[in-house]
């Protein structure tokens, strides 16, 4: 029972896609040819995958969170940065 639950976690683990914006999701879209991504996709790789150090989660981004104002944080950005920043 102890090695079906462990295999369970495995796979909900591994099955999760990549935060958009992400290295790994930047990576993954890299990989994958242009013509399949969507406008979304091209406009989330602009955002976060050309200059070094945008991606969602990397050190650089969280500081550049810490700077802008709580208030001005959406949803998204909030629980990006407890997922990704702070645990």
């Amino acid at each position: 029972m102890h090695r079906v639950l462990i295999f369970a976690a495995f796979l909900l683990v591994t099955a999760c896609s990549a935060e958009p914006g992400s290295t790994r999701w930047c990576e993954q879209k890299s990989a994958q040819p242009k013509n399949e991504w969507s406008a979304s996709d091209l406009v989330t790789y602009t955002q976060h995958c050309f200059i070094a150090g945008t991606e969602v989660g990397s050190e650089e981004w969280c500081k550049a969170l810490d700077q802008k104002d709580k208030r001005d944080w959406t949803a998204h950005e909030t629980a990006t940065y407890t997922k990704n920043c702070i645990m």
